[in-house]
């Protein structure tokens, strides 16, 4: 019998990672633990200094300015639900109704989305006719959408996909950069099923993308006006904070750290198996400088699939090979204040993407205090340029200064930024966004079974079945919900 299993004492549960899943999944442990006879005692292990990972907000010289996520959707419910929970409903706001569309760069200049594009498929046919981001043959192309046949219905990648129905020219200059706008990664490999299952749900209902999405569309019609925008991406299902991300954040650790033990700087070296099965995690403080191990009845691994890969490899080869194949990519986000009198362009969008195929140092710009009041100071603006990705992963070797160089080049490019900006701010990360190629979710399937044979333990992240903040949020708390069902 392990230390823990006797009836009435406490089912210790180690969680390690400290981002929005390992947040999320230590939070959802205390709320189950209020609702079992046995208490559950949660510890939870972060190797940085602070909590939060990718996600937080700090503010800079008057701006606001977030380090990784500034946004998230509520079609995907678990972020507005947790945030009800954390009493924070109240804080959420929407973004700003007067810049709801998108820009694209073509042929060096920042050009609208078409009205009515939806991410890869057209709502409007008058809107891509007059579109000058496709040539007279690339819109004859496009339009066989409505006489085409179904695909089968097998996964195949983003690119085959778009190909197939509007031909290459929509995925260049449109579907690339909207696409890796949101993945940072290659359409060449990327899944359509594990990224953006819709559209081959639309294909088989309506056999055309572009009956398909009218239908979409009518059906957002009928939604409140706030949900809408012209470009036909539904911008009002976008919300944050007052104050940024960093209130949720906040409010999780404040939770945490009454409830359960917190330990930043502190880094999980190796796990081992006890003599009852339980789990012995082996750390070490930044404080405390010797190595510790400390047992646990269940274990949480919310880090990147390379990091549990190699914390599981000795115990489980087989599981830690699988998360291991899973690919990243790395990219850099460079944050700005700009005087608005020193830029040129009007900036009336949200941001802009950059086809690959324009051949620039830019993926996209984030025009970020023009999607949410409170970004700036009055006469100011802050934009987040973003750099490298799987398609230029070459970039993020560049030093700070280079970065630097290569950034303030390609805003004055593209958008006309003359003058110094009040700050500029680098933030790299490194292998941060996991790739979810063609056939992931067989991969992610075949983790989740292999996981099934190890009693307490569950994984959660952004490697599995979404990469944004709900889906995170949902993977933590679906992770809490498998150990509590050992109790």
């Amino acid at each position: 019998m392990s230390p823990s299993s006797e009836s009435g004492s406490a089912f210790r549960v180690g969680v390690v990672g400290g981002g929005i899943s390992g947040l999320s999944a230590a939070h959802r442990l205390l709320e189950l633990g209020e609702e079992t006879a046995r208490p559950i005692e949660v510890t939870l292990f972060e190797r940085q200094q602070r909590l939060g990972g990718m996600v937080g907000t700090e503010r800079v010289e008057g701006y606001l300015l977030e380090r990784g996520g500034d946004m998230f959707v509520t079609d995907k419910p678990w972020a507005v639900e947790l945030a009800e929970r954390l009493e924070l409903g109240s804080r959420i706001i929407g973004t700003e109704a007067r810049y709801r569309r998108s820009l694209v760069v073509h042929e060096g200049r920042p050009t609208s989305v078409p009205p009515g594009f939806m991410l890869m498929a057209p709502a409007r046919i008058g809107s891509m006719l007059r579109t000058p981001i496709l040539s007279w043959g690339g819109k004859l192309r496009m339009g066989l959408d409505l006489v085409l046949p179904r695909g089968s219905a097998d996964d195949e990648t983003v690119a085959d996909f778009v190909t197939r129905r509007f031909g290459r020219q929509v995925l260049d200059r449109l579907v690339q950069p909207l696409v890796g706008g949101i993945y940072t990664a290659d359409p060449e490999k990327l899944s359509l099923r594990a990224t953006l299952p819709r559209f081959l749900e639309m294909e088989a209902e309506h056999r055309s993308l572009y009956l398909g999405a009218r239908a979409r569309a009518r059906t957002a019609a009928r939604q409140p006006a706030t949900a809408q925008s012209d470009s036909g991406a539904r911008y009002g299902m976008f919300v944050s904070f007052e104050d940024g991300m960093a209130e949720l954040m906040n409010a999780l650790e404040h939770k945490l750290r009454e409830g359960a033990r917190v330990k930043t700087a502190t880094d999980v070296l190796r796990l081992s198996r006890g003599a009852e099965e339980d789990w012995c995690l082996h750390y070490r403080a930044e404080d405390e400088g010797e190595e510790v191990e400390e047992r646990f009845d269940a274990l949480i691994l919310a880090v990147p699939t390379y990091a549990a890969a190699a914390l599981l490899g000795e115990l489980t080869p087989q599981l830690s090979s699988q998360l291991g194949a899973i690919e990243y990519a790395s990219s850099i986000v460079v944050a700005s204040g700009h005087r608005l009198e020193d830029i040129e362009h009007p900036l009336q969008a949200f941001g802009m993407v950059v086809p690959i195929v324009e051949k620039r140092g830019v993926l996209a710009v984030s025009f970020s205090s023009r999607k949410f009041p409170g970004r700036a100071p009055e006469g100011r603006v802050l934009l987040r340029s973003f750099v490298g990705g799987a398609l230029q992963p070459q970039l993020c070797e560049l030093d700070d200064a280079a970065v630097e160089q290569l950034v303030t080049d390609e805003l004055r490019a593209l958008l006309g930024v003359r003058g110094p900006p009040d700050f500029m701010r680098i933030m790299r990360y490194h292998r941060a966004m996991p790739q979810y190629h063609l056939g992931h979710l067989e991969r992610v399937t075949a983790i989740e079974k292999r996981v099934e044979t190890h009693r307490g333990l569950a994984l959660a992240g952004n490697a599995y079945r979404g990469v944004g903040i709900p889906d995170c949020i949902h993977s933590g708390e679906c992770g809490a919900e498998r150990i509590a069902r050992y109790i």
